[in-house]
């Protein structure tokens, strides 16, 4: 397959700055609703990817997200509410985007050119057979994640990628690659718009999947979330209600006593079957 850079064929549109932001807005959201059927077409690939992921994982690896710009700043942000959302240590979930966390509120100059920075930074997380590397990049054109990705399987480590053009050099390098094409952004070129949007989803359906075959997730609760704030407090408490015969205030004390919601649920069932 031949390399099409859709990402920055030109927009559908034109004139945008004489239309109305009625109109502005109307076809950025006609836009957008196009995102989640591109994405629909990657489900094949994102479960290959799941399910190797899962398998590695249960031997201790973990996940690595790679990219530069907005790409990198999305992965840095799945990785984030991995630890809040499902109780796993940030050991297990890593972004890491070209520039640092510098890049993350501000564009790093150059940080992106080099195909060795993103092998070097793997190298000092101690990156070894068990862990996966998912490259981001919209483009698919990135050095940075190019680089990374092609050391990664040299040495026989997983690497998926994460792009929204079909065949390109990001993929190439990827043992599972997930392509969503979504078309030209609605502001040529700029894709944090549509092209961000299918990575954000992209990212929310891997890292969910794959904590939920890792068990820390009972029913639909997140049952292993982090009681950061009294929000997440009160939603605990009221899922031990859910599971237990406990009044609001036994299972308040539960929850904080064992510090979630599978750990207090376990204990109760332990101490009733006594």
């Amino acid at each position: 397959m031949s390399f099409e850079k859709i990402t920055e064929q030109s927009s559908l549109y034109d004139n945008l700055e004489n239309k109305p932001v009625l109109e502005l807005l109307t076809d950025i959201n006609n836009e957008d609703k196009k995102v989640a059927f591109a994405v629909e077409k990657t489900i094949p690939q994102i479960e290959k990817l799941v399910t190797a992921i899962v398998k590695r994982m249960k031997r201790g690896g973990r996940i690595f997200y790679m990219g530069a710009g907005t790409s990198g700043r999305l992965g840095v942000l799945d990785a984030s509410e991995i630890p809040p959302t499902y109780g796993m240590p940030n050991t297990y979930v890593i972004g890491l985007i070209a520039g640092g966390d510098k890049a993350l509120r501000n564009p790093v100059e150059s940080a992106e050119d080099s195909e060795d920075r993103g092998w070097q930074e793997l190298l000092q997380h101690n990156i070894n057979i068990n862990d996966t590397v998912i490259g981001i990049a919209a483009s698919g054109t990135t050095p940075y994640v190019i680089g990374a990705l092609k050391h990664c399987r040299e040495k026989g480590i997983l690497t998926g990628a994460v792009t929204c053009n079909p065949g390109s050099p990001v993929a190439q390098q990827a043992d599972i690659p997930i392509e969503a094409i979504v078309g030209p952004e609605y502001v040529t070129g700029s894709t944090r718009m549509k092209s961000g949007t299918a990575q954000k989803m992209i990212l929310n359906m891997i890292t969910t999947a794959t904590m939920i075959r890792l068990g820390r997730v009972k029913g639909n609760r997140m049952v292993n979330m982090q009681l950061t704030n009294r929000k997440l407090i009160d939603r605990g408490t009221r899922m031990i209600m859910e599971e237990t015969s406990l009044s609001y205030e036994e299972a308040y004390n539960l929850l904080l006593l064992h510090g979630s919601v599978k750990k207090a649920v376990d204990a109760y069932h332990s101490n009733s079957a006594l």
